[in-house]
């Protein structure tokens, strides 16, 4: 059992994940990952594509099994979790995937998209859930206009606010962020960033920020992991990996991002 920490949020303990090959054999994406995330802070995953960032995150949430290993959260154990527990536990930990558009139903409007959390975990917020859509939308720089309107009618910056809103609505205490603008020209993408700098400074959000960009993870994070081939080749606070890299492999990241404009 994990030693219990007030501070402690999130912790992930010797993480695997293989997949069999075709043809035989077996193919281990995460091997043997462990983090630990404190209340209130915000860790940098970062590495290249494939090296298994966006795998680790869906084992800590669940939204895959993991070969091996745990996950607690808050003292409790994720993977021993069962039905009305998980549940539970999902509505505390929130993730806002990569692209903005795939995350968002074009069927349905964004008023229904925004109530959906609330009608899965029958919740009535308190004034009305009207008001409470208008104010989510507020939060993330839009008009409650919006609430009217359909997915497609949107920019692929105003669909990750309403990605952002919708995974906010149930005041979670944890959230996955996953490469959340990666899919956005840099210029719109850096205003999502300064968004969720100013929610994580507003709200003390404890975030999972996982990317391939060392400048944005040294803008948002107080810790950062370096992800190579399923495994952290390093880690520590940003000024220990951003400034002082001792591993090559990082270095080679901190030389092949170029620094972000606006932010």
């Amino acid at each position: 059992m994990p030693v219990e920490h007030p501070e402690l949020l999130v912790e992930a303990l010797n993480l695997t994940k293989e997949y069999p090959r075709e043809g035989g054999g077996i193919s281990r994406v995460v091997d043997n990952f462990s983090i630990t995330i404190r209340s209130g802070e915000t860790l940098g995953l970062v590495g290249e594509s494939g090296s298994g960032k966006s795998t680790v995150a869906r084992m800590i949430l669940r939204l895959i099994e993991p070969t091996s290993g745990s996950v607690h959260f808050n003292g409790s154990d994720v993977l021993a979790a069962r039905s009305t527990e998980l549940r539970r536990l999902r509505r505390r930990m929130q993730i806002v995937f990569q692209d903005p558009y795939a995350a968002l139903n074009p069927r349905m409007s964004i008023r229904q998209i925004l109530a959906e959390p609330f009608a899965i975990h029958k919740e009535r917020p308190e004034g009305g859930l009207s008001a409470r859509l208008s104010a989510m939308l507020s939060t993330v720089g839009l008009d409650a206009s919006a609430l009217a309107r359909y997915p497609h009618q949107f920019s692929g910056g105003q669909r990750q606010r309403i990605n952002i809103a919708r995974a906010l609505a149930l005041r979670p205490e944890f959230l996955v962020l996953d490469e959340p603008v990666s899919a956005l020209d840099v210029s719109v993408g850096a205003q999502v960033i300064n968004l969720l700098r100013d929610l994580q400074q507003r709200h003390g959000l404890t975030c999972l920020f996982i990317s391939h960009s060392m400048p944005l993870v040294r803008y948002l994070c107080h810790r950062v992991a370096v992800m190579q081939q399923g495994r952290i080749v390093e880690s520590g606070t940003w000024q220990q990996v951003c400034e002082s890299p001792q591993q090559p492999y990082t270095q080679q990241l901190l030389a092949a991002t170029p620094e972000l404009p606006h932010l």
